[in-house]
């Protein structure tokens, strides 16, 4: 038995597929299915029971998985408190981003934090917010900035801000011209949406489902600039954080930016760390001076 075994099993139970489970695991579905019948006859038990589109623990099942959990908490705790200390002994704190906030926050950020906390090392990783959760969980970063909701009983964390959706249309658009977004005004439309796996997709896709809206068939963007510049060259529309936009007013290759009349039309932020991480008090003083840094550029 291995730790990999573990986190396969508790990757799995997150997801209830062996694909997905194998995506977050950064392996094939071969090697977590493999690899979870070895654990299963090293245990002498079945642990899962294999059915079309879903994964059912037996009662074995469970009570391993809580065993695993634990294990690989301890794990992730003591590979934190190894890690903040490097060779000169400077604490590290490790933090995870997810790539439709990273670029428009952290450069406003790191200048603040380094100033505020000289005798703190930060580390920085931009990834997708499922992997994040699991690198957090695993002990391999120390908090993550992540967008509610974060389910998962291993961490804590605390809501930072509210960023508003903006609607994101070139400058000879119908819409542009409008001051705002009615309720009405996305029936039919057809969005460019970021691809698989950006939690900023799922959100945009529930935001079709309330207006009437659909997405772009043919076009997945890989990222928020890929998704900005076909707005700007004139090919469609999509939907940008506020941290992310930037009005540009005039020709016809330029992009307006609109608010929506419904201000609930956004994102909550929140800092996520392990509840039996030691680095508690720098986790608050961290997420307040995140929450600051935000509302300032919210607020220009």
């Amino acid at each position: 038995m291995n730790l990999r075994e573990l986190e396969y099993l508790v990757a799995l139970a997150d997801q209830r597929n062996f694909r997905r489970a194998a995506e977050i695991c950064g392996v094939s579905q071969p090697t977590v299915s493999t690899q979870l019948k070895k654990l299963e006859e090293e245990l002498g038990v079945a642990l899962v029971e294999r059915v079309p589109r879903n994964v059912i623990f037996t009662a074995a099942g469970q009570e391993a998985l809580a065993r695993a959990r634990r294990i690989l908490d301890e794990v992730a705790q003591m590979r934190g408190d190894a890690a903040r200390h490097g060779e000169s002994g400077t604490t590290r704190l490790r933090l995870g981003v997810f790539p439709t906030l990273a670029p428009y926050l952290l450069p406003h950020i790191v200048p603040r934090f380094i100033a505020g906390f000289p005798d703190v090392e930060l580390l920085l990783t931009e990834e997708k917010s499922d992997l994040l959760v699991r690198r957090l969980v695993e002990g391999q970063i120390d908090a993550a900035l992540l967008a509610l909701p974060v389910h998962d009983s291993h961490l804590t964390g605390k809501v930072l801000f509210r960023e508003p959706f903006f609607l994101a249309v070139p400058g000879n658009h119908a819409l542009a011209s409008a001051k705002s977004v009615g309720p009405g005004a996305l029936a039919d439309q057809s969005l460019m949406l970021l691809e698989e796996g950006h939690c900023l997709r799922e959100q945009a896709l529930e935001l079709c489902r309330l207006s009437g809206a659909v997405e772009r068939s043919g076009f997945r963007g890989t990222s928020l600039e890929t998704l900005r510049q076909m707005v700007v060259a004139g090919v469609g529309i999509t939907l940008l954080p506020a941290l992310a936009g930037n009005a540009g007013q005039g020709g016809e290759h330029e992009m307006k930016v609109l608010p929506f009349e419904d201000g609930n039309v956004s994102r909550r932020i929140g800092l996520f760390w392990r509840r039996t991480s030691s680095m508690g008090r720098l986790m608050e003083e961290t997420a307040s001076l995140i929450a600051e840094v935000a509302q300032e550029r919210l607020a220009a």
